[in-house]
């Protein structure tokens, strides 16, 4: 598969009216050591190729952000049809999205003395990532976004590669989504990453440090997920207060994730795949510990079971909604869970992983540093 995303016409020094700009971000799945990357921990991410957003941007008169059809619906069949779309799709689409990374990619510039020469343009976008499958579906439109901005802008060389994933975050909580880092960082960056969040990188720099691996390091892994993950974990998770709280277990807990992460990068690179499905089973369990079954949600927990009934090792691939799996039986263990998965009404898909998203203006600001 092709993953060539972004197309740039243009002749001349600055935005014209010829000028088309597209850009795709990919889905991720958090491989090891979430969610210890809000809690100053490491995580392990990759960039998952069987589902992206795409984001265009073409100059115009105003500024126009365009609703999606189908993702922005505000017209109706009947009130039926309102409710059920509201309780299956929820009430925002990509246009608030959209909205925000543009007000934060404008603040970022004008703070730190970038100016913004051309002119107006229309930005519209465009998704395959099922919702509410934790495969960071928000994150992957408005990284495509600020991709178009920074391409449109020719300021690409002035914003650092390690900032982007702060601003992308930045727009996400502008509309009160809580999230963390890391999978914006996978997100920027493509390909197979290890983040190291400990607090010291976090408070000196503003960021963490992200080292990419290999992706041929990694085993053949699948993706399980629900069609309609209606039951994806109803209750407010105290987690994150208990931490901050001082509670020793969540605390220690957390160590451990991070640690994870660690152990997996390493198991990585010898190949030790034996290794990394004990760590992707344990992370989930320690996951398990923390949260507890009614914040994780039975839907997700049948899902992590399915993979665990054959052999084979299990995790979320976020906070819930999906779920990567390792089979280190091979091909007649990945037919169990095939069959398997079926029986349970779950999609069950092998993953395709997407090779590093950086260019040569990228790199070579980060081999500037």
């Amino acid at each position: 598969m092709e993953h060539k995303d972004v197309r740039i016409n243009e002749n001349q020094s600055s935005p014209s009216s010829n000028m088309i700009i597209e850009h795709k971000a990919y889905a991720r799945v958090g491989l090891l050591g979430n969610p210890s990357d809000v809690y100053f921990g490491r995580t392990i991410s990759f960039s998952l190729g069987n589902f992206w957003a795409s984001v265009r941007l073409v100059p115009s008169e105003d500024i126009v952000i365009t609703p999606h059809p189908t993702h922005d619906l505000v017209q109706f069949r009947s009130l039926d049809h309102l409710v059920h779309r509201l309780n299956n799709e929820g009430y925002y689409g990509g246009v608030r999205l959209l909205m925000a990374i543009c007000k934060v990619f404008h603040n970022h510039c004008k703070d730190n003395g970038i100016d913004l020469i051309g002119g107006n343009f229309t930005l519209s976008y465009d998704t395959n990532i099922p919702r509410q499958t934790g495969l960071s579906g928000s994150s992957a439109i408005v990284c495509a976004a600020l991709n178009c901005l920074l391409d449109f802008y020719k300021v690409r060389h002035l914003v650092k590669v390690e900032v982007r994933p702060n601003l992308i975050l930045n727009a996400e909580e502008e509309l009160g989504i809580v999230a963390g880092l890391q999978d914006r960082v996978a997100q920027v960056y493509g390909g197979l990453i290890y983040m190291d969040f400990s607090r010291e990188h976090m408070e000196k720099l503003g960021h963490g440090i992200y080292t990419p691996l290999d992706i041929s390091l990694l085993p053949p892994l699948h993706l399980i997920y629900a069609e309609n993950p209606s039951d994806s974990g109803k209750v407010h998770s105290t987690v994150r207060q208990r931490w901050l709280n001082g509670d020793e277990f969540i605390i220690s807990s957390i160590k451990e994730v991070a640690n994870i992460a660690l152990e997996g990068s390493t198991a990585l690179v010898e190949r030790n795949y034996s290794k990394l499905a004990d760590l992707m089973n344990r992370n989930f369990d320690l996951r398990r510990c923390m949260f507890g079954d009614d914040v994780l949600g039975s839907i997700n927990l049948e899902m992590v079971a399915v993979a665990r009934r054959v052999g084979a090792a299990s995790k979320f691939t976020g906070s819930g909604g999906a779920v990567v799996v390792f089979c280190p039986g091979g091909p007649s263990q990945v037919k169990l869970l095939e069959e398997a998965c079926q029986k349970a009404g779950f999609i069950l898909q092998p993953i395709e992983v997407v090779p590093s998203r950086l260019n040569d203006v990228d790199l070579k600001i980060l081999s500037s540093r």
